[in-house]
């Protein structure tokens, strides 16, 4: 078993292999698309895009607890074939989650704009972890809900009073992607990695589903966000990327973070 909390360069099949079965808990995957984005987006057919997403499946699987989780990013043709295919493995479907990118302006005159991805969620049983207060949004009519703190509202003869901590986490995410908020001057600039995911979401998929002290694996790390967010959030983590640039980047961006919590702990001590 590799050591944890740490962020290893390696193909997704050595880092797989080194992992001890039935030992972790969480599963956070930010796989290639086939989106030719970058040089390890690009495969020669679909078939072989495919081939590729079932082999790493195959191999993450029996890495997961039987209460573990497993997230999985992709486009929503893409994971079309990944929800059938868990299905085929006997995983446990619980969401089509959809990530409203809010992303800036598209230009497609035959289709409907794209705007969104897909993250599957699924289970490896029956029992796992989910804590849906821990992931509360706020609630869309906030003069309404601040009338409704005071008085309630009245629903089926009962006087309903909103959560303070605001409603439960819908399966549609309205989160800004990193590419939109890294805007200059109106301009989006080249950045480290073609796809970074923002910290808030994958935060409030590791707050959903694991508890503190528990193992989050990512096998397509990139710039480390996993790794980040579970270090924020008292999780341990393993992580692992190919690419030597990534996981140099990601370490730096780790170290940093971690500088920066013992700094301000001391602050506060």
């Amino acid at each position: 078993m590799l050591a944890i909390n740490q962020i290893y360069c390696l193909d997704y099949r050595e880092f797989l292999s080194n992992i001890d079965e039935a030992s972790i808990d969480l599963a956070i995957i930010d796989p290639p698309y086939n989106l030719k984005v970058a040089e390890w987006d690009i495969f020669n057919s679909f078939d072989d895009f495919l081939d590729f997403t079932y082999d790493w499946i195959d191999r993450l699987l029996p890495k997961l607890k039987e209460t573990g989780s497993l997230y999985i990013f992709n486009t929503p043709f893409n994971s079309a074939y990944i929800l059938q295919y868990l299905v085929k493995k006997g995983l446990f479907f619980r969401n089509w989650i959809t990530w409203d990118k809010r992303d800036g302006f598209a230009a497609s005159k035959k289709k409907y704009n794209n705007a969104q991805e897909t993250i599957l969620f699924f289970t490896k049983s029956n029992i796992y972890t989910f804590h849906a207060d821990d992931i509360r949004i706020p609630y869309d009519s906030q003069e309404r809900i601040k009338h409704a703190m005071q008085k309630g509202i009245l629903k089926n003869g009962k006087r309903w009073f909103p959560n303070p901590n605001g409603k439960l986490c819908t399966d549609v995410w309205h989160i800004s992607s990193e590419r939109h908020k890294q805007k200059q001057n109106g301009k989006t600039i080249k950045m480290p990695h073609a796809t970074p995911k923002p910290l808030e979401m994958i935060q409030r998929i590791i707050k959903a589903s694991s508890n503190e002290g528990d193992l989050i694996l990512d096998c397509f790390s990139g710039l480390g966000t996993t790794a980040i967010a579970s270090y924020l959030l008292k999780r341990n983590f393993i992580c692992g990327d190919k690419n030597l640039e990534y996981v140099e980047y990601a370490k730096e961006s780790l170290q940093k973070t971690i500088k920066l919590c013992q700094t301000n702990l001391e602050i506060i001590s």
